[in-house]
Order: C-alpha cells, then structure tokens, then sequence
C-alpha cells in the first residue's frame, strides 16, 4: 500500500514593517529608535525583507539602501506611501512626491507601492466622507500611480491600503473604492478591524483583488472605543490596540487559508504598529512581540 504523500508547504514571504517598532512618519508618535537597531532585530528574527519606512529611516538613494539593508541580510519589498488622492489641488502637490517615491522602490528592486489615500492632515484621527467627484478624482490619481509604476519598467504591484483616519476606512469606504478603482488591495488585518470591518469577510469576497498583505491581530473592544471617540487613535496604539498575531480578536488562521484558496503569491509584511516612550533594553521590547507574530504565522498549518 503505498504511503500517502505530505503536501507542500503553503507559499507565504513574510516580512518586517518598520512601525512594528514604532518608526511612523505622524510627527510626534513616538520616540524613534535608530536605524541599525530595528534591521538588526529583523534579521535575528530570520526575517528576509522589510518595507521602507517614513522618510529617513533607511537612506534616499537605492544604492545606498540595498547596501544597508542587504547587510543584515534583508531586500527591499515595498513602502507605504500616503498621499491626497481625492482633491485635485493637493494631488497636483502630492504626484511629485509620489512619482519619487516609486522610482526609489523600483531602483531598490521592491515588489509593490503601498498607496494610502490621506485626509491631508498629518495624523490618523479622522475619516471624511467623500463626495462622486472626489472618488472619481481619487480613481483617476491611482490610474496615474498605475501609469507612474508602468515607467519605470520594473513589475510592481499598485496598490491601495485601507487605512484608520483616511478617505478609505470603512467597509462602505471600502467598497467604494473597489467599485471605482481596478488598483489592487493592500490587506491590512487591522486597520478594516478597526475601522468597522470584517477583515475576513474582505479577504473571502475580494481574494482575488488582494495584492499585498499586512498582517494584524486587534483588541476589538479597544478598536470599538476608538470608533466610538472614547479614546485617539495614536492613544489606542500606545496602550495595545495592535496585538501579536494569535492573540487579538482577528480570525488570523481563516484568513491566511482564505488566501491560500485563491493561489496568493504576494508577501505577508508583519505590521504592529508599536508607539515607544524610549530605547527598549536589547532582547525586550517589540521584538518579543514580532517574534511571537512570526511564530504564530509560520504555524499556520496548509488548509
């Protein structure tokens, strides 16, 4: 009789997120620990690649960033880039910047911009409704981005991150933007936790316009006060809204075999967003709680 046969390990590249040790680009979140500290965590943990953080966090030229980076044994991957895409004014301020941006991924050889629609304010405290012409100008910006990401010759992945305190949060938000927009979805487990949505929901109806994935676990109570004006979101950070995968209130497991169903072949960027009052001893800190979002993650069992 002849043994049956183990299948395969699931495909799934996991990265790191700058923010998983409280680097933000809000001015003001949070002390800012240095540079060489957070790769060199990453790379103890085994992790092979992270995203690009806020503007100087890792150097300015792509040379120099692989450099850095591959140092410690890590590539390039992708950047969250927050930009106005609903309001024509601010988008003819912002492209620049954005068109910068992508160039720099490309040269460093990253696999997906991460675009963000912003408010325009520099924090993450308030999500306006928008009006039919501003979500036709927010479609038509993301085809420039699309168009932006063509130039450069390199296969990148747009694509569109629902985020708490911009113009795509809430699920209705977020389903506008898949009826106007054919740009991909960034999956982030707990910014559609904490906006009001269903992560798992999303991930099961919309699999297949899923391009990039960051993976959160959410204290669901904390991220209901946050909805409800009981406490900030900055605040709701500082005191854990973001939990280690496994031990917050997002189905992490469903999830990810959701993903599986549909063939997913993008990178699962681990992305707790951490808020820090000072240099954490070496070994402690949020390091021990990546680590525990790694471990949980990789234990995911094929469905």
């Amino acid at each position: 009789m002849t043994e049956p046969q183990s299948l395969p390990a699931p495909y799934r590249p996991i990265a790191g997120a700058p923010i998983s040790w409280g680097i933000c680009e809000v001015p003001g979140w949070g002390h800012q620990i240095e540079t060489d500290r957070v790769l060199a965590e990453m790379s103890s943990l085994g992790i092979s690649a992270t995203e690009l953080g806020p503007d100087g966090f890792l150097p300015d030229d792509a040379p120099r960033i692989n450099r850095l980076i591959g140092g410690y044994g890590l590539v390039l991957v992708a950047a969250f880039v927050p930009a106005v895409l609903h309001d024509p004014a601010q988008w003819a301020v912002d492209r620049r910047a954005v068109r910068d941006r992508i160039e720099l991924l490309a040269l460093a050889g990253a696999e997906a911009v991460v675009m963000a629609a912003s408010t325009g304010a520099e924090d993450y405290e308030d999500s306006p409704d928008l009006d039919d012409e501003q979500w036709d100008h927010l479609a038509a910006a993301l085809v420039e981005v699309e168009a932006m990401v063509a130039a450069t010759g390199i296969d990148m992945r747009t694509t569109l991150h629902p985020h708490y305190g911009t113009v795509v949060e809430t699920p209705d938000q977020i389903e506008r933007f898949l009826g106007v927009s054919g740009v991909a979805l960034c999956l982030d487990t707990g910014h559609v936790m904490v906006g009001g949505g269903d992560p798992l929901d999303l991930a099961r109806r919309h699999a297949a316009r899923i391009g990039h994935v960051h993976m959160k676990d959410v204290d669901a109570a904390m991220a209901a006060k946050v909805r409800a004006g009981d406490i900030s979101y900055h605040d709701a950070v500082a005191a854990g809204l973001y939990r280690p995968l496994g031990e917050g209130d997002v189905d992490v497991t469903a999830i990810v075999h959701a993903l599986d169903a549909v063939g997913y072949r993008g990178w699962y960027v681990l992305e707790q967003d951490q808020v820090l009052t000072g240099t954490p001893e070496h070994g402690a800190g949020p390091i021990i709680d990546v680590a525990a979002s790694l471990r949980f993650l990789q234990s995911v069992p094929a469905p």
